[in-house]
Formats: structure tokens, C-alpha cells, sequence
């Protein structure tokens, strides 16, 4: 069976259950999303087949997780994807609180606040991260004392935080003067107005792109492995150096990264429901 009949075969499968997609149905997501993978996979087994590539598949778990004497322990990319969720999970709180600082700096009456809030995201909007992670490691790290891990988290941080402080600016923005004003004729102060009556209703808006973000953390903490730093990208580079798996080992990679920034959605999701955002 030719390439061309085989593609044949496949339009007329389609043609033959894509009915199903016309109607709604909790496992419609779940059919579609495997029907995907399946045609990724044939579509890759056709291509490595042409190369001659032998899949090792059966070599693959025991780089995630190790059993020794009937004890199981960490692999090294589970033991990268950890370090990954450490970096990532600090980074990420810290970008929130800097992004909500700068934008309220940007927003406030203050001239000096707004012009250092202004320089800080230009200038961390317009570099790569990749420059500002050496600049962080190879510059400020020894004059600080920043370790490598500090120096990812710092880079990270500052990164997102600067693109998380438009977000939150632009939902602050977004509320009618009319809860200003409101506010102000009960007697509020501009810090228990913004806590009680303007960020909760920021929050419902703003709840999607700062997901996006999040995710966008998640990835660019590859970078990481560039200094140094034993994450799951770093984690899988040496072992595709030890065992030439490179695809088996890639797929895996990307797999848990896709397994990390599903849950996140889902979660985000789910707190979308919960507070009835439209978007």
C-alpha cells in the first residue's frame, strides 16, 4: 500500500465519523484529541519507517521512574520535571506579585512610580529572555551572590512579570468608573477599593490571558537547562546523550510538559465556571 492510497484510506474514514463532531458530547473533546494522536503517531511511523529509525520504546520507563531491590525512585526526568515544577511554581508567584505591583505603580498619581514602571516592562518586553537569563547568571549572579537556580527564578520572574502587569492593567482599566466612584462615596480608601471592589472583578476578566502566561512560564523554563540547572529539558539532553533515544526521549519530554500546562487549563477551567467568566 502506496503513501497516496493510504492517505485515500484515511480522508474516507474521516468522511465517515465526522458526523459524530456535529453533535455535542462530553467524550467529543476526549475522541477527537485521541484521533489526533493516532494520526500523529501513523503519520510519524510512516516517516521513521522511510528512515529506518528502530523505535525503543520498552527503554523508556525506567528513565522516569527506577525500581532497584523492588523499590522505586525517581528517574532523571522525573527528577527534572520536579526541579521544573520548583522553578516554575516560584517564578510564577513571584511574576503575579510583580506584575500587580508594577501595574498599580503605572497607574498611580505618582511620576517617578509610573516612569520605573514604564522603563521596567519596555525593557523586559523588548529583550529576549534568553539574553536576560545570561545577564541575570553571568553579570548580576556573582555580584549578588545569585546561585544558578535564584539567578533561572529571578530571569523568570521578571520576565513574565512584566507581561502579567499589562494583563492585570488592563483589567483594572476595564472597570467602569461608575465602581470608582462608588467606592469613593462610601469612604473607602484607594488600597481597600482596589482589595475589595476592583481586583475581585479584575480578577474574572483577566483569569484567561494570565492562564496563558502561566503556561508560556511552564515552557520558558527550558531555558534553564541553558546555565546549568538540572530541569527536565537539561535532564533529557543527557540522557539522549547517553542512549541516542533522541526521539523516544524528545516525545516523552514533550509529553509531560503537554501532561503539566492540560492541568493547568483544566483548573483554570474549572475556576471559570465557578465564577461564571465569559469570554
Amino acid at each position: 500500500m502506496n503513501k497516496l492510497t493510504q492517505l485515500n484510506l484515511l480522508y474516507k474514514v474521516w468522511k465517515s465519523i465526522k458526523g459524530f463532531f456535529l453533535f455535542k458530547s462530553p467524550w467529543r473533546d476526549i475522541i477527537q484529541f485521541a484521533l489526533l494522536i493516532f494520526i500523529l503517531i501513523w503519520i510519524m511511523g510512516i516517516s521513521t519507517a522511510n528512515l529506518g529509525y528502530n523505535w525503543q520504546w520498552s527503554r523508556i520507563p525506567k528513565y522516569i521512574v527506577k525500581i532497584v531491590d523492588g523499590k522505586a525512585s525517581m528517574g532523571p526526568l522525573l527528577k527534572g520535571l520536579m526541579l521544573t515544577f520548583r522553578i516554575s511554581g516560584i517564578s510564577l508567584v513571584l511574576a503575579m506579585l510583580l506584575g500587580l505591583v508594577s501595574a498599580l505603580m503605572r497607574l498611580s498619581n505618582s511620576i517617578v512610580a509610573r516612569i520605573i514602571s514604564r522603563i521596567y516592562i519596555e525593557a523586559i518586553r523588548n529583550t529576549p529572555l534568553l539574553v536576560q537569563l545570561f545577564f541575570i547568571y553571568f553579570i548580576l549572579g556573582p555580584i549578588l551572590d545569585l546561585e544558578r537556580f535564584f539567578s533561572a527564578v529571578l530571569a523568570l520572574s521578571l520576565f513574565e512579570g512584566a507581561y502579567a502587569s499589562e494583563i492585570f492593567r488592563s483589567g483594572i482599566v476595564a472597570i467602569r468608573r461608575g465602581q470608582w466612584e462608588a467606592s469613593h462615596s462610601l469612604g473607602l480608601t484607594g488600597t481597600d477599593t482596589y482589595r475589595f471592589i476592583i481586583l475581585p472583578q479584575a480578577i474574572r476578566t483577566i483569569l484567561p490571558p494570565l492562564t496563558s502566561q502561566a503556561i508560556s512560564l511552564i515552557k520558558d523554563s527550558a531555558l534553564v537547562s541553558l546555565i546549568a540547572l538540572n530541569d527536565l529539558t537539561l535532564q533529557a539532553q543527557i540522557v539522549i546523550s547517553d542512549t541516542f533515544l533522541t526521539f523516544e526521549i524528545w516525545f516523552t519530554t514533550a509529553a509531560m510538559y503537554l501532561v503539566i500546562t492540560i492541568i493547568l487549563s483544566t483548573m483554570v477551567g474549572l475556576m471559570e465556571k465557578k465564577f461564571s467568566i465569559r469570554t
